[in-house]
């Protein structure tokens, strides 16, 4: 279940529709009426928190959102125009450094993809998107 107050018109999440896992982009979120509009590839629809889930971080993400990857000693770089994001130990997303300029942020649990994008955004005032 996702909080309502984390999506953006943009984030990229998991729906269930009436059964079926599905991925989708946030249109439009309803803070009165407690859904959101989600485009789930088919249709637009919204849904309720309950039905809407976080799509875990990880490398087949991070290249979907466009950004290259660099072998580090024991972990991975991913780069992103000059946005930085490193993982100590390859593979291992629960560990997290990401960096654009002097805005450098640590986060020690996974992240969703909407909250990736949702930083970057944050960050560098530019919207993340699926390349």
């Amino acid at each position: 279940m996702l909080k309502l107050n984390d999506l953006k018109p943009g984030d990229i999440i998991s729906i269930n529709d009436e059964g079926i896992e599905r991925e989708g982009m946030v249109v439009r979120v309803s803070r009165e009426d407690h859904q959101a509009l989600v485009n789930n590839g088919i249709q637009e629809f919204w849904y309720s928190p309950q039905e809407m889930k976080a799509i875990p971080l990880d490398e087949a993400q991070l290249t979907r959102l466009g950004f290259t990857r660099e072998v580090m000693d024991n972990g991975m770089k991913y780069k992103k125009d000059s946005f930085r994001l490193v993982t100590p130990r390859t593979g291992d997303f629960s560990n997290i450094d990401m960096w654009w300029r002097e805005d450098r942020r640590h986060f020690s649990f996974p992240l969703g993809v909407h909250e990736l994008q949702n930083l970057h955004l944050d960050m560098t005032k530019i919207p993340l998107a699926m390349a």
